[in-house]
């Protein structure tokens, strides 16, 4: 399988780039036509806070007060906040950079995390925004624990209306034939085409 894999990088810093891997992927709320392989952004620490930098020149006007981090972002997260303290509304100022527990989908925030979301200002982070099914429920969580939603951060996404600014490093147009489908509607799957695998905010998993 990764032996069709490949390499795009951002118009902007080509420290910024993804592997991706076409074929029938199975995630947590669609079927898509490419796997999206993040693990340089998340992992290496030049990419890392290349790409927190970038997302960062977009919220020096906002005011923030806790980064909300998905999907193993924290690194980039904590770049995101150092960046957004050395500039703009935010200079000097202290951020949180947290990682909530999800459960079935929902945002569980312990006693101890909640004076950093209540009546705060938040940011929310992810890897990967396509379908905003994601972003939709962090900006929910965020509400039901008295927070003020203020952005949505990623390093892929995909075209969804939402609530608040989502900022994306790329997205669906950068990868010229990707699809994703609600998994009952999934024209690989009518036509007999195997899932390659299952795929999470970890990486992926081979389906033999």
């Amino acid at each position: 399988m990764e032996k069709r894999a490949y390499e795009i990088f951002s118009h902007v810093n080509r420290e910024i780039s993804v592997n991706i891997i076409p074929g029938h992927f199975a995630t947590k709320h669609s079927h898509v036509s490419h796997c999206i392989d993040m693990t340089k952004v998340k992992s290496s620490l030049s990419s890392a806070k290349a790409a927190a930098k970038m997302l960062a020149a977009s919220f020096t006007a906002t005011p923030i007060d806790t980064i909300i981090s998905l999907e193993r972002m924290k690194m980039v997260g904590a770049f995101i906040a150092h960046y957004l303290t050395h500039s703009g509304i935010n200079l000097h100022q202290d951020i949180a950079v947290i990682t909530p527990e999800i459960s079935e989908d929902k945002m569980l925030l312990r006693d101890n995390f909640l004076p950093y979301v209540k009546d705060k200002n938040v940011l929310l982070l992810t890897a990967s925004a396509t379908t905003g099914k994601t972003v939709e429920s962090g900006i929910r969580g965020i509400r039901y624990y008295g927070g003020t939603p203020v952005g949505a951060a990623t390093i892929f996404g995909g075209e969804f209306d939402c609530e608040v600014p989502v900022v994306k490093l790329l997205g669906v147009k950068d990868i010229g034939e990707y699809s994703s489908y609600a998994p009952v509607d999934c024209p690989l799957c009518r036509a007999g085409v195997k899932v390659d695998a299952v795929v999470n905010s970890y990486g992926y998993s081979k389906i033999l």
